[in-house]
């Protein structure tokens, strides 16, 4: 009885390390490998694109409130490759500073976990996309939680499928609660400045 106690107890141990292993891998190692992501597509940023192509560069988004640090090379794509590199730009949804919805996902918990703090956004908070043409400043109008299947998010006017946009919204979108996809947290904001960059 003794022996199968001890083996017992030397296996939950060892599978006890593995899943401590696993969690510190999900939660740092895919960190590593989106920083070094950021490094090339922030670099990529500063090359002249006459398209941008799945998985490259789109902008780089500040959100001051997060930290002077916070700036992330936002990847055009939001498949499960492009959000490993970090926040992705939905392909069909505008551009920076264009009329419509520009709309972000990003991880909250893993790759770097960009998105991880966007809970503490408020209204009138900044958002920041430096595109190669130009900065954009837009300012936090709302948050909200929906399921993953509500897509009116997604719309030229978020929530609003039926209506034409005439004005630029940015919508940010990660899983809620933390640790869980049951879920999407959802930031809105209107653009409140642009300022064209010198050539």
């Amino acid at each position: 009885m003794r022996a199968t106690l001890r083996a017992v107890g030397e296996i939950s141990i060892t599978a006890g390390l593995i899943l401590m292993l696993f969690c510190a891998y999900l939660l740092w190692g895919t960190g590593a490998y989106t920083q070094s992501q950021q490094v090339l597509l922030q670099r990529e940023l500063t090359t002249k694109k006459s398209k941008i192509e799945l998985g490259g560069a789109v902008a780089l988004l500040r959100i001051p409130k997060l930290g002077a640090d916070y700036r992330y090379a936002v990847v055009e794509g939001v498949g499960a490759d492009q959000l490993r590199k970090g926040p992705g730009h939905y392909p069909d949804s505008a551009m920076p500073g264009q009329v419509g919805n520009f709309v972000l996902s990003g991880h909250r918990t893993t790759y770097a976990a960009p998105f991880n703090e966007i809970d503490e956004l408020e209204r009138d908070d900044e958002i920041v996309v430096e595109a190669p043409e130009a900065r954009y400043t837009y300012r936090v109008t709302s948050q909200d939680v929906v399921q993953p299947d509500e897509i009116d998010v997604l719309a030229p006017v978020p929530g609003k499928p039926d209506i034409r946009p005439i004005r630029a919204f940015i919508t940010l979108s990660t899983c809620h609660p933390e640790y869980s996809a049951a879920e999407r947290l959802i930031v809105y904001g209107v653009l409140k400045n642009s300022e064209p960059r010198k050539e």
